[in-house]
């Protein structure tokens, strides 16, 4: 999920920004060191290990699941026609909240007004009791096909209501069933299917690159090469968010990306690399990861990043502070979200190394350090409040797909970009509060649905 902000940030900014950010005033580009330096830095894996037993928990957990409701199907009312600037030439809507009145989705369950007790008579009935009405959510209209995607951590029914939209670009899975995948596939043969396996993180201090290479393509092979699998799978990962802490070490790291990158690119497989957690790795680490870029294009690879932010998407990027509906243009930018562009205009493009991007992982995460909100809230479902009370909507699930459609909007823009995955449909045990299933789900897939591939 999301790296944890470094302690050795600019003071102007309360120390949320990372080390990179040398004016974040006006974002603009800060140059590109190519000296070892950076401090070590912790990643969001690190900080959650004795919460929820390191990577390897959240692996072994990706199979198993609790009981979720349905998603609720509210009837939705006619499109809002509102146009908002700076969003390019399509004009983007979005949702809105018939009854602002239901400030999350714990309304949603219907509230009973009791009458009260009083003594019979012939002639009066108690009046039944009211319910507080479920709010409705205007919907969106037809537009380009959509770039959002679904991490989803088990096999659950609503992902295929998603993927019968056509519209879900890539799914990233830690869900390895060979019919589960199969079915991904049969449901939407055009979406992307990303894979990873459970790995124990990475000591970048003292790895042989080119040995863990081979130790991880022995591992992976019985799941990539399988003959059940092989067909469905279109790309995978190695480590979860690797933390470098010096240049050396971030070098280390790209030599075994490259050389895994060889090694399964000469067998026709694909590899997804980087993965980096948000706001890492620092702009000036990226030369050293660079021979992984290289690999990468020769043998038909993808870069994989993780953008997020909170208290919403938006924040730390250039559209910060203009309200709910911010519209966003080519040039905008960020530190968390959108930090891809930086990547991008700044390191990959200079050096002729623009190669396709997936953020294999995106939306909106609490564990962000040094940021406004609610201090104990992780994922987006904790925020509702706060939306609520800064203007951000009433509802918690429609004001969530908002923002969401806001950095779709932004992936359009780009062409290099093949598409994001939301982090989660049916999450695993410990990332409840970032699941989106039940009504978040359903306001997505009426956007997906108008959204879809012509």
């Amino acid at each position: 999920m999301v790296a944890i902000m470094n302690d050795d940030s600019p003071t102007e900014l309360n120390a949320a920004l990372p080390t990179d950010a040398v004016d974040a005033t006006a974002m603009s580009s800060p140059a590109v060191a190519t000296s070892p330096q950076p401090a070590p830095r912790w990643s969001r894996r690190r900080f959650l290990g004795g919460a929820v037993g390191g990577a390897a928990a959240l692996m072994a957990a990706a199979c198993g699941g609790n009981d979720t409701p349905t998603p609720l199907r509210s009837p939705l009312r006619s499109p809002l026609t509102t146009p908002h600037p700076a969003s390019g030439s399509y004009q983007t809507y979005l949702p809105y909240v018939a009854n602002e009145g239901a400030p999350n989705a714990a309304l949603l369950e219907p509230t009973l007004t009791p009458t009260p007790s009083k003594t019979p008579e012939p002639t009066a009935t108690p009046a039944p009791p009211t319910a507080t009405p479920t709010p409705q959510a205007t919907p969106f209209p037809p537009g380009p096909p959509s770039k959002l995607g679904i991490f989803v951590g088990r096999n659950e029914p609503t992902l295929f209501d998603l993927l019968k939209t056509q519209a879900v670009t890539v799914v990233k899975t830690l869900e390895l069933d060979s019919n589960f995948v199969a079915q991904i596939k049969q449901t939407s043969p055009n979406t992307k299917v990303i894979g990873r396996i459970a790995l124990e993180q990475v000591n970048l201090a003292s790895i042989d690159p080119l040995t863990e290479a081979r130790r991880f393509v022995d591992m992976l092979l019985p799941y990539a090469d399988d003959p059940g699998r092989r067909p469905y799978f279109d790309g995978w990962e190695s480590f979860n968010e690797p933390v470098a802490g010096s240049y050396d070490e971030m070098a280390r790291l790209g030599e075994f990306e490259a050389e895994r990158t060889r090694l399964l690119g000469e067998r026709g497989i694909r590899s997804v690399i980087g993965n980096f957690g948000t706001g890492q790795p620092p702009l000036e680490q990226w030369p050293a990861f660079l021979p992984a870029v290289q690999a990468a294009i020769q043998y038909d690879g993808w870069l994989g990043l993780h953008e997020y932010s909170a208290p919403t998407i938006y924040h730390l990027s250039t559209v910060e502070g203009k309200g709910r509906y911010p519209g966003v243009a080519p040039q905008d930018s960020g530190w968390l979200t959108l930090r891809y562009r930086k990547v991008y205009s700044e390191i990959l493009a200079p050096a002729g190394l623009t190669l396709p991007l997936v953020m294999t992982e995106l939306g909106v995460d609490g564990l962000v350090q040094n940021r406004p909100g609610p201090p104990d809230a992780r994922g987006w479902q904790d925020f509702q409040a706060y939306w609520a009370e800064t203007g951000y909507g009433l509802w918690g699930p429609g004001a969530y797909i908002e923002q969401l459609v806001w950095y779709d909007n932004a992936m359009r823009q780009d062409d290099y970009v093949i598409g994001g995955t939301i982090f989660a449909l049916a999450a695993t045990s410990g990332w409840e509060s970032y699941d989106i299933l039940g009504p978040a789900a359903g306001v997505l897939q009426q956007y997906l649905s108008v959204h879809a591939p012509v």
